[in-house]
């Protein structure tokens, strides 16, 4: 972990977790959403590297609706105007859906200063759903502990994912919260958020 400053120690943890939330979106925004290709050519300052990322799935209910909605609209267009009508439009109702479910691929960060979700079709408001790093508690492997607070999910599983908890402070710094995930490498994932994980 690197040193603090004695200015970190002498501040409220709420205005730290303020100060390091903005700090990990400024991070984080210095990537593009494919992280592997390095910082934006945009960016005037080299950012320091991402702690850990992956990309998430869309969820099973945006997959189901996505699926349903093509369904409904190629049923639709078979009752009108039959079977030559579905064939002429089954590529651009599959073009669609693809860029539906591609929109909807998360990336779970881990910055210098927080983790986060970022979704690929909202990547106007950058990082949502932002835990300080100073903010960590604890990161268990597997499902939260009995315990804990009630756990948010992020991204669901995935083949060759495996089911970590981190339970942290809210924006307060007073409330205990938790969020659960799968991910790829749960010892290092804990180790970008400076905690041992736990069996």
């Amino acid at each position: 972990m690197p040193p603090r400053s004695r200015r970190d120690q002498g501040e409220p943890l709420v205005v730290r977790a303020a100060r390091d939330r903005e700090r990990h979106i400024s991070q984080v925004t210095s990537y593009g959403f494919l992280a592997a290709r390095g910082p934006r050519k945009s960016v005037t300052v080299v950012p320091p590297p991402l702690r850990y990322w992956q990309y998430n799935a869309a969820s099973p209910l945006v997959v189901g609706l996505t699926l349903l909605a093509v369904a409904a609209w190629l049923g639709f267009l078979a009752w009108l105007d039959g079977a030559a009508a579905v064939t002429a439009e089954l590529p651009l109702a599959l073009a669609l859906a693809a860029l539906v479910l591609a929109g909807s691929t998360g990336r779970f960060t881990v910055s210098d200063h927080g983790v986060s979700t970022d979704i690929a079709g909202l990547r106007q408001t950058s990082s949502f759903a932002v835990v300080p790093r100073v903010l960590v508690t604890d990161v268990v492997a597997g499902p939260p502990p009995a315990d804990w607070p009630r756990a948010k999910r992020r991204g669901g599983w995935w083949p060759g994912r495996h089911r970590v908890s981190v339970r942290h402070l809210g924006s307060d710094a007073l409330d205990e919260q938790a969020f659960t995930g799968w991910v790829r490498d749960p010892a290092a994932f804990a180790d970008a958020l400076d905690h041992p994980l736990r069996a």
